[in-house]
């Protein structure tokens, strides 16, 4: 029997460093709201979205057809641009057929850390099962990388690194302290997972903002099986296997 692909965490991208990435996958998590909102993006018929790192970068793309610029700071919407990073904000067709170029606090910083490593995926709670076969089907040593806030630990990143810990560590190697705090994490809040993040900052951060409703959301397991990957820069839908399709996980067990 062929040994078993590793799976790590990484509880911040401040730790990246001390993680070799050359030909692994990793899986960049920003769950309150980059990544969903990504997901939701592709999955609304967007041809593809370009995640940047700089307003400045982001503000290049204006005025171009078909490109549609959004972006936030501390979860505030960016002055000039067409939205902001709520999930909410692309639905109804208004990216269908077109290029979304992104810039966050957070996640679009991480996609950029992690960008040399053999292949970039996104992950949030809406494409948990398609993300979840998606990895054991490539069966490489994958790294989950939280993308935190401003590289500091956060709740939500980590409770979603440690569902999938959870749903597929029988394919995997794991033996990381990392890994096994953050499954822990998941299991301590899975019965009541929007109670449990009213204790993150992030989740006060929102709510002062008045987008309790984004954070529900993206909370939210299997509402798409789009699992957006990285490629020269932009991120399209990847092929899934056939035998792939359907769903992989009770919503119940989540």
């Amino acid at each position: 029997m062929p040994d078993k692909s590793t799976l790590e965490v990484c509880l911040t991208p401040g730790l990246l460093p001390l993680y070799p990435i050359t030909g692994k996958v990793v899986v960049v998590i920003d769950v309150l709201r980059a990544t969903t909102t990504m997901c939701v993006a592709i999955d609304q018929g967007a041809d593809k979205v370009i995640p940047v790192e700089t307003i400045e970068e982001c503000l290049s793309y204006k005025g171009k057809e078909g490109y549609i610029l959004a972006g936030e700071r501390n979860g505030r919407k960016v002055e000039g641009f067409h939205f902001g990073n709520s999930p909410f904000e692309f639905m109804n067709g208004v990216v269908k057929g077109k290029t979304l170029v992104l810039t966050t606090t957070n996640g679009t910083r991480a996609i950029k850390m992690a960008e040399h490593s053999h292949q970039v995926v996104i992950g949030g709670f809406l494409n948990f099962s398609a993300l979840s076969k998606w990895l054991i089907s490539e069966g490489r040593d994958t790294l989950l990388l939280c993308s935190g806030w401003r590289d500091k630990f956060n709740l939500e990143d980590t409770v979603f690194a440690g569902a999938l810990i959870h749903h597929i560590k029988e394919y995997f190697l794991v033996d990381s302290d990392s890994a096994f705090a953050a499954e822990k994490l998941y299991l301590n809040s899975r019965r009541n997972m929007f109670h449990f993040m009213k204790q993150s900052s992030h989740y006060r951060r929102l709510a002062h903002l008045g987008v309790i409703n984004d954070i529900k959301y993206c909370l939210r397991p299997d509402l798409t099986d789009v699992v957006p990957v990285l490629k020269n820069g932009e991120l399209v839908r990847a092929d899934i296997r056939k035998d792939l399709e359907g769903e992989f996980f009770s919503l119940n067990d989540l």
